[in-house]
């Protein structure tokens, strides 16, 4: 029988430990730190019985993902829950837009925009089970869907500046502007757009769900599929050196270039080891767990009821702070994904006081602490917040860094989403998960299609290595 190492037990990881497993490959996980799950990881970070997540809150990714719903992680222990709403954009004056799974219901919702909104998503939503694979793949190919994929691609090559002006409200601009955010990158540039109907056409399909009990019990059913299957995870095992491979027929790199680099060595094709030297990191978190007496007191009620909120005022704000960490600076009014898991997981709160999870956009490796105005922009639109704040525990990049060396400089989306490393991550190549060395195999979220929980990097790599075995002529 074949066997694989897997180099950590991110989701990635995980996901190429259990594709490898489930086509007859030995499987065998080295994680570095004491815990599984690299930014699935959940725990007690602020006060007992208060459920906080490490990386990971919200899970579209999770949800949407191909291989993901391949899995029967139901068996394995993992519930999904779904909020009421699944995403509100608050304003100053008490206005919000909100965003749910049903895409009549936020049509309508969005007024004058609505009409345009619904035209938009609907044959979107519609196209997105049959072209997943093809998004959530290497861009370096021929889509197995092109007519369908051409319809979503043309637009979301285009940065997210241009599609904002379809939208006549300040409202409806906003929300498209906070989800264009997480493409990390200045608004006025591709992917920028991609990113933010990606997220809008995923909640209105599937929705944006939390992991009942923490983010960490995602791991743990992969990991417990895993080993139905076979498979053995070890923790407290770093992988340094080439030689600690060596008896493995498979090798698969849940890890950042660079420490594939510092692992192979000169083993590498010159032309990959400089494309993995070269490799760019981009903005990064700071973010903060806080525990808060009966939640957050939003003006808007609907914002009460969202499991997560974008905080930044109007579009040219959320721009502007882009814009701005991009280029290395810090905004005063920095854009913040606030995640409200406790409204639709109660199990995660404790005698009146509910965890929250809020992280700011700085630039990388920030050495400040953005604690005050990140306060200060929930306040704005929260009058009385730091009133009912029982605890606040910060994190950044540096902590980060600490608690997960993939998360270089802070940066926890595995590099920069500029355009050349959206097309091309790590480097330009048909097979973007080979390293040049047979059998060895990038698979973190630093190849395609990028960040996220879907483990669909895994999942891709394991595809390519089993391809690899096939041609050595092993029976498996």
């Amino acid at each position: 029988m074949p066997t694989a190492l897997i180099v950590g037990s991110g989701p990635n990881g995980l996901a190429a430990g259990i594709e490898l497993a489930r086509n007859g490959v030995e499987v065998t996980v080295a994680e570095a730190a004491d815990t599984i799950g690299g930014g699935m990881r959940s725990g007690e970070y602020t006060l007992p019985g208060l459920i906080h997540d490490h990386c990971a809150a919200i899970v579209p990714t999770a949800v949407s993902s191909p291989f993901m719903r391949s899995l029967d992680l139901a068996a394995h222990g993992v519930q999904w829950a779904w909020p009421e709403i699944d995403l509100a954009h608050p304003l100053d004056g008490g206005q919000a837009a909100v965003l749910t799974r049903s895409l009549a219901d936020t049509a309508r919702g969005f007024g004058v925009d609505g009409p345009r909104w619904q035209a938009l998503m609907e044959p979107l939503v519609a196209d997105y089970d049959t072209i997943a694979g093809d998004l959530l793949g290497p861009l370096v190919r021929i889509p197995d869907h092109p007519v369908k994929m051409a319809r979503f691609g043309v637009a979301a090559l285009a940065p997210a500046s241009t599609f904002a002006r379809l939208f006549a409200t300040p409202q409806v601009r906003a929300l498209f502007a906070g989800n264009a955010a997480h493409a990390w990158t200045p608004l006025t540039r591709p992917p920028s757009n991609g990113v933010a109907l990606m997220f809008a056409v995923v909640a209105h399909r599937y929705g944006w769900p939390v992991v009942v009990g923490g983010t960490s019990k995602l791991a743990d059913g992969l990991a417990g599929l895993l080993r139905s299957l076979g498979g053995r995870i070890e923790v407290g095992t770093p992988i340094v050196t080439h030689d600690q491979t060596r008896d493995f027929d498979l090798v698969m790199y849940d890890t950042g270039p660079r420490s594939v680099v510092g692992i192979l060595g000169d083993e590498l094709p010159q032309r990959i080891r400089r494309a993995y030297e070269r490799y760019r990191y981009g903005a990064a978190a700071f973010k903060l767990d806080i525990a808060v007496h009966d939640g957050i007191p939003w003006s808007n009620e609907n914002v009460r009821k969202a499991g997560t909120v974008h905080v930044c005022g109007g579009y040219a704000e959320v721009a502007y702070a882009e814009k701005e960490t991009f280029h290395g600076l810090m905004p005063q009014r920095p854009f913040m994904i606030v995640g409200q898991q406790a409204v639709a997981d109660p199990s995660r709160t404790t005698g009146g006081l509910v965890p929250i999870y809020a992280y700011a956009h700085v630039p990388r490796g920030y050495p400040g602490d953005p604690s005050a105005l990140m306060l200060d922009q929930i306040e704005r639109f929260a009058p009385g917040f730091r009133d009912r704040i029982e605890v606040v525990r910060a994190h950044g990049p540096a902590d980060l860094l600490n608690a997960n060396a993939n998360f270089i400089d802070g940066d926890i989306n595995g590099g920069s989403m500029d355009f050349r490393q959206f097309v091309g991550r790590p480097r330009l190549a048909v097979n973007p998960y080979r390293t040049g060395v047979d059998g060895h195999y990038l698979c973190s979220s630093s190849t395609p299609p990028g960040g996220g929980l879907h483990g669909m990097c895994g999942y891709h790599a394991a595809r390519s290595a089993l391809d690899y075995l096939a041609r050595q002529h092993r029976h498996i």
